[in-house]
């Protein structure tokens, strides 16, 4: 069984090449790690091959054998299950003993299946959801919330280290991560969503939208949020980073942890609403921050005059 790496290059596999796995990815290369790129899409894959990569592909069957860990970003639970145990899953071609961190947004439940899926190989799992947007991602600083076994962490700790600036260790049961992750979701969906109804409200009272900005980032009502993503409405520009449909996916596990619970989440229920009527409106591929078209009425940057 593979132990804490002490000797040659250590080797990780990213699957899922998104804006946090790309800049996982890159920040692994960065950091001397022999690091490789599986995706189905084949301009992330060139885009990590030129950036360095040893090797690149749509599965990771022909250097599965050679990897020391396996970092999963895709975006949802049923991703990462396809990646590791669809029909050119890579779960099978691993050597036992291989850790596998679990950094995609899914349910404790999810988390749990998936870790008994990996134990019956004889791989351990990390349940180890990740925050801090793309360019924390890229920058090698993301904060990562992770549960699992203390031998677990120490296998990866050459991959922590070069893709986090904080590794909080939560507990040893998986899904306690993943749990963590949602929580955090429930305050991040919230804030832009608010963010967004703030800078509506402004363009009805014809507030500059700068000058708003201005203000609350260098006030008490600031948030993370509000100053990560309103620039992105200040320009205009909703290309997206984290897409509303992200929060509508979410901010419903919120909703199903809170109903598993029985605990009341009503901001969060109003919150997904948002994004939901967002996404509905045609509005889901588009950055979060598109959650500001619910609101009728107004001009914004980047509007038809």
């Amino acid at each position: 069984m593979n132990t804490t790496h002490t000797s040659g290059p250590f080797h990780v596999a990213v699957i899922g090449l998104g804006s946090m796995g790309m800049g996982a990815a890159r920040s692994c290369v960065r950091a001397g790690l022999a690091t490789y790129g599986i995706d189905v899409r084949q301009a992330a894959l060139d885009a990590l091959e030129q950036a360095g990569a040893i090797a690149v592909g749509t599965d990771g069957l022909a250097f599965a054998s050679q990897l020391d860990a396996v970092l999963l970003l895709p975006v949802n639970a049923t991703q990462c299950r396809e990646a590791l145990f669809g029909p050119r899953g890579i779960a099978a071609h691993l050597r036992p003993g291989t850790p596998v961190m679990v950094s995609a947004t899914m349910s404790a439940a999810d988390a749990c299946d998936l870790d008994r899926s990996l134990q019956a190989l004889g791989l351990p799992m990390l349940d180890a959801p990740v925050s801090g947007g793309s360019a924390r991602a890229a920058e090698g600083r993301m904060t990562v919330m992770a549960s699992g076994a203390a031998s677990t962490f120490a296998q990866l700790r050459p991959l922590l280290e070069a893709i986090a600036a904080r590794v909080f260790e939560i507990g040893p049961d998986i899904g306690q991560g993943a749990t963590v992750k949602i929580i955090h979701q429930l305050l991040a969906g919230v804030h832009i969503a608010v963010a967004a109804e703030a800078m509506a409200l402004a363009s009805r009272a014809e507030i500059p939208l700068q000058t708003l900005y201005d203000v609350v980032t260098s006030a008490a009502g600031n948030s993370w949020m509000f100053e990560n993503r309103m620039p992105h409405v200040l320009r205009g520009d909703y290309t997206p980073h984290s897409s509303v449909d992200i929060f509508v996916k979410d901010l419903g596990l919120v909703l199903d942890t809170s109903q598993a619970l029985k605990f009341p989440t009503p901001i969060a229920a109003l919150a997904h609403s948002l994004f939901v009527n967002a996404s509905n409106a045609g509005y889901g591929s588009q950055d979060d921050s598109a959650v500001i078209r619910n609101y009728a009425g107004i001009q914004l940057p980047g509007d038809p005059a």
